[in-house]
């Protein structure tokens, strides 16, 4: 653990240096196609950690007007774990994070011998660690251009294309400053006018991790984030543009946690000749590095431990949930699982936690679930569907744009039939 703690550490300060480079970057030399013009625009708009019910408790007036004139669903389960890098690549490839090869925000690669960390400009922005084609990549192969205003994997090459338009992670822009950045790509001539746009706000999640899901704080995060939505609104609408589509969505909700009473960590893992282990708090992985022994260490783990978590072998894990051996394509997800009854949490000594947090089971935490609002000449109005998986939504967005989905995703075009006028 001590080299994994170097790596986070080192992967800070790149992510600290990289939040100086604010400039926008532009891919020189392309163009619309005659055809990709006259299609329709999407923009897609992630507010981390929106849970589920934050619109109807916080009173976002803008969100819930657009919610009644377009479709929205009860919510929208994340994948699992409900962890934001994961959860942002599943929306925008439309695979499950043990597909797509980012099942955390922080995992180590034993084949590769080498550490992914969120907060490590390097490997976020190497495509190589992601799999699956993102929806600007398919919009770009297929002569339309795109934007991204900082989602996940946005400043890499995964799927081998970049936006031609996007911006390297960083947190200086407001939410108003990254909308006038998006009128700003929506008032390009023709040629070079984006029609698929991603939009990514991280307000909401960072409040509610430090003050917690029921603060003052997060209800000012969310209303920030819906007065910047609304003004969104009404300057593309100011822009005389027809067909301008907006899907609202996030990729986990918020809990409060009982960090004043954690969970110690199993002292049998600490023997690093025999395991490593992964710790996200709310999700712990191990490696049993005899893989002889991973039967017993199982046997002697589930006997050890309390009520309070559960202990699978990986190679069991729930079905639905799609992060078992049988699902782990790039072999990073171990051997076991420890599973904390929420609002526990699995604490390090001498570590220190936030007060909300998420990756548990949306299907068992409710406090998981994410929102799903969409609105625009595309979708039918006064719509309310039921819960679904978040991996529905890039079949949403092809459907609109007229794109070809070239490699196999685990979506489905139920959800879009559903939702889409025809």
């Amino acid at each position: 653990m001590k080299k994994y703690l170097v790596l986070f550490l080192l992967g800070c300060i790149n992510h600290v240096f990289s939040q100086s480079d604010t400039a926008q970057v532009v891919i020189a030399d392309r163009m619309n196609t005659p055809i990709s013009e006259n299609k329709p625009y999407v923009i897609l708009i992630s507010t981390d950690g929106f849970r589920s019910d934050y619109a109807e408790k916080f009173q976002a007036s803008n969100l819930l007007k657009f919610a009644e004139s377009g479709v929205s669903s009860k919510a929208m389960l994340p994948s699992f774990p409900s962890i934001t890098f994961p959860n942002h690549w599943s929306l925008i490839t439309g695979l499950y994070p043990s597909h797509h090869g980012l099942i955390d925000n922080y995992f180590y690669d034993y084949k590769r011998e080498n550490f992914y960390a969120m907060s490590k400009q390097e490997a976020a922005e190497d495509g190589t660690w992601y799999g699956g084609t993102p929806l600007w990549g398919l919009a770009e192969k297929q002569g339309m251009l795109s934007a991204s205003m900082m989602w996940v994997g946005s400043a890499s090459d995964a799927g081998g294309t970049r936006p031609t338009y996007y911006y390297h992670y960083h947190e200086k822009f407001t939410p108003e400053e990254k909308v006038q950045k998006v009128i700003k790509w929506l008032q390009l001539p023709e040629a070079k006018r984006p029609h698929f746009i991603s939009l990514y706000f991280p307000e909401v999640d960072s409040n509610g991790h430090r003050f917690g899901p029921d603060s003052n704080e997060t209800a000012k995060a969310v209303k920030l984030i819906d007065t910047a939505v609304g003004n969104l609104v009404e300057k593309v609408q100011e822009l005389g543009l027809q067909n301008v589509n907006y899907i609202f969505v996030s990729d986990h909700g918020m809990i409060a946690v009982d960090k004043e009473n954690p969970l110690e960590i199993p002292e049998i893992l600490f023997d690093k000749n025999r395991f490593d282990f992964y710790n996200s708090q709310t999700l712990l992985r191990v490696v049993v590095k005899d893989k002889s022994q991973v039967k017993s260490v199982f046997r002697q783990l589930k006997k050890d431990r309390t009520s309070d978590y559960k202990v699978y072998l990986t190679k069991r894990f729930p079905r639905k949930l799609n992060f078992a051996q049988r699902d782990d394509r790039y072999n990073r997800i171990g051997d076991i699982i420890l599973i904390p009854k929420a609002p526990k949490i699995f604490l390090e000594k001498g570590k220190n936690t936030s007060l909300g947090k998420h990756g548990y089971n949306p299907y068992k935490v409710p406090e998981m679930k994410a929102t799903f609002i969409a609105f625009g000449p595309a979708f039918k109005s006064n719509k309310k569907i039921g819960e679904f998986q978040n991996v529905n939504v890039y079949p949403i967005v092809t459907d609109i744009l007229k794109l070809k989905i070239s490699n196999p995703i685990d979506g489905s075009e139920q959800i879009a039939k559903e939702i889409l006028l025809k």
